[in-house]
């Protein structure tokens, strides 16, 4: 054997008696992006407390339709502070466990639109979306927003823009509407409340303005 090649000869057996391999490692296969987020039968309801507490408690009825999909995200207002937190899955009545997440995250996990300085509360679904399926949600929670749901002279007034299309306002106990700048069906909720509902037909959301007054003794 020639002298030159020895150490070439060397070096593969010693690759081979600890165990090495000449050929190169195969690469991992690149992780595969969660879904985007699709949502259907969206519809809010909003229950305006306290005039003077400056919050009102939205329920929120929601889809996920997104196959794959492990989490669904709402977000959290900037400028709402939120409390009383709770979600539901509507085909079972259990409760679904969730956290609070920045953006970053959701984006890491299943929303990568998601706004890095907003928050969001992340769902976790009581299984994966299956193809063709859904999973039907609700989510149950508290604003303190004192720029939407305020006192005006003599009225209280609740002034927000609306991305869902189909709403619900239900006033304070005692109190009747006597300004409304967007179309809506007007009618008395089965514990007396006043109820103002109305379904947004336009491609952008509703810029609402609902005053109401407190009925005389």
């Amino acid at each position: 054997m020639s002298l030159a090649i020895l150490p070439a000869v060397l070096l593969l057996v010693l690759l081979l008696a600890f165990g090495g391999s000449l050929a190169p490692e195969p690469e991992a296969p690149a992780p595969v992006p969660p879904p985007a987020q699709t949502q259907a039968d969206e519809y809010t309801r909003y229950e305006l407390l306290a005039p003077e507490t400056a919050q009102f408690r939205i329920v929120y009825d929601v889809t996920a339709t997104a196959a794959g999909a492990r989490y669904y995200f709402n977000p959290i207002r900037k400028g709402s502070e939120a409390s009383r937190e709770s979600v539901t899955e509507r085909a079972s009545g259990e409760p679904l466990p969730f956290q609070v997440v920045s953006g970053a995250e959701a984006r890491k996990t299943g929303l990568p639109d998601a706004s890095l300085d907003t928050e969001y509360i992340r769902v976790t679904l009581a299984r994966p979306v299956p193809a063709g399926g859904q999973a039907r949600l609700r989510i149950d929670k508290t604003y303190k927003d004192s720029a939407s749901y305020f006192r005006e002279g003599g009225a209280i007034v609740f002034q927000r823009s609306l991305g869902i299309r189909r709403n619900t306002v239900v006033l304070p106990p005692g109190y009747e509407v006597i300004g409304c700048n967007v179309p809506s069906q007007i009618l008395t909720e089965a514990d007396g409340r006043i109820s103002v509902s109305f379904m947004n037909s336009n491609p952008d959301p509703a810029s609402l303005k609902l005053a109401a007054r407190k009925l005389s003794p």
